[in-house]
């Protein structure tokens, strides 16, 4: 368990220190990758390139600008790409082997690598690294990069400070957790929020959050903390919201009781293809808990839980914006219903390839109502 406080709370000394530890992990980090990967050096130290793909020792990906490119960056050979891989697992207290072919680790500085060896993988060791943003990326960055609209910022505040429960979805890479840590931002200081991951990447910036993060098996296949445990945790702690990472499996149901429940104003992402296959995923996942419930029940769940899904994608041209916000409607026969609050309309791509819309207010939100008694500002719907 990681209580963490902001350095401003702490006496200048101890902000110092906590400050200079901090750059010592990101330093170490770094010198980590950069030893152990030094064909593709260039690439860990520059900013703009955000992922590392690295498919066996002759072919080497980067995205950059949104973008995968193929690099003329090679290893010298299979064995040299593995021990690469094997002394990054090491260096941070993992073990990379043929009883445990696929490593998921995440460096001092919040960069997640993972990997997977033969005979798994058929073209060698394959290595993906995602890179730790040094910045934040803030609800204003985000607007300023046309991720979002100005009526969306405003659908977003009033959810959040509504405590409704959001989740947002999208396909991989398509900024679903960059989303969620600018909607964290929406959050009161005064709120006790908890956290739960599976590898350390939300930076909130409240003075109140407790953040977990899950354990996996030691070589003898012991003292596994999975996410299903950690919520259990979480909820004996009196969390006034619970941010979860990432929804993958059965944690799905224990979610879903817990926003049943009381606990309002909770967020996670989850991979999807659209805000009305969100709560599919999410009935889906929920049912590889095990636990026995009918469909029916499930459904219920799903569509009492969750308030409102939004929705990222990335864009042809690699840009990446909230393409759709919507509000969850209770069940229709039995189907699940959602209502577009706001949504990106792509209007033509240009000669060069840049993707040129606008968002689109939708039907007006349920919430009008509360959001006026709470003094919280709505688009103008027409």
């Amino acid at each position: 368990m990681l209580f963490r406080i902001l350095p401003r709370q702490l006496p200048d000394r101890r902000r110092v220190g906590m400050e200079q530890r901090e750059n010592n992990q990101m330093e170490q980090a770094n010198s980590f990758l950069i030893l152990f990967l030094a064909p593709v050096k260039e690439y860990l130290e520059d900013d703009d390139v955000s992922e590392i793909l690295i498919n066996g020792p002759a072919q080497v990906y980067i995205e950059k600008q949104g973008r995968l490119r193929k690099t003329t960056a090679r290893f010298v050979s299979e064995p040299a790409l593995r021990a690469a891989a094997s002394n990054i697992a090491k260096s941070v207290g993992r073990i990379l082997s043929d009883d445990h072919p696929q490593l998921d680790a995440r460096l001092p500085d919040g960069s997640r690598v993972h990997a997977v060896i033969p005979p798994l993988s058929r073209s060698g060791t394959v290595i993906a690294i995602r890179k730790f943003k040094k910045e934040t990326l803030s609800i204003a960055k985000m607007r300023e990069y046309g991720s979002l609209s100005d009526d969306a910022v405003l659908l977003l505040q009033a959810l959040v400070g509504l405590h409704k429960n959001v989740i947002v979805s999208g396909a991989t890479s398509s900024g679903k957790t960059s989303v969620l840590n600018a909607l964290s931002s929406f959050i009161r200081d005064d709120e006790r929020v908890l956290v739960i991951e599976d590898a350390s990447e939300l930076q909130l910036q409240q003075e109140h959050v407790v953040c977990f993060e899950t354990r996996k098996p030691d070589k003898n296949g012991n003292g596994e903390i999975t996410i299903r445990n950690l919520i259990v945790s979480a909820l004996r702690l009196r969390p006034d919201r619970l941010v979860i990472g990432e929804i993958r499996g059965g944690e799905a149901l224990d979610l879903l009781q817990a926003l049943n429940t009381g606990h309002a104003g909770s967020m996670s992402t989850i991979h999807a293809n659209s805000p009305l296959d969100c709560l599919s995923r999410l009935e889906t996942c929920a049912l590889l808990s095990g636990v026995g419930m009918s469909l029916t029940a499930l459904r219920a769940q799903v569509a009492s839980a969750i308030d409102a899904v939004v929705h990222t994608a990335r864009l042809p041209d690699g840009s990446r914006k909230v393409i759709a916000i919507a509000e969850v409607l209770p069940l229709l026969n039995g189907e699940y219903q959602t209502r577009d609050l706001l949504v990106w309309r792509t209007e033509r791509i240009t000669p060069e390839g840049k993707v040129e819309g606008r968002f689109i207010l939708k039907d007006r939100p349920s919430f009008v109502e509360q959001a006026a008694i709470a003094q919280l500002r709505l688009p103008e719907y027409a």
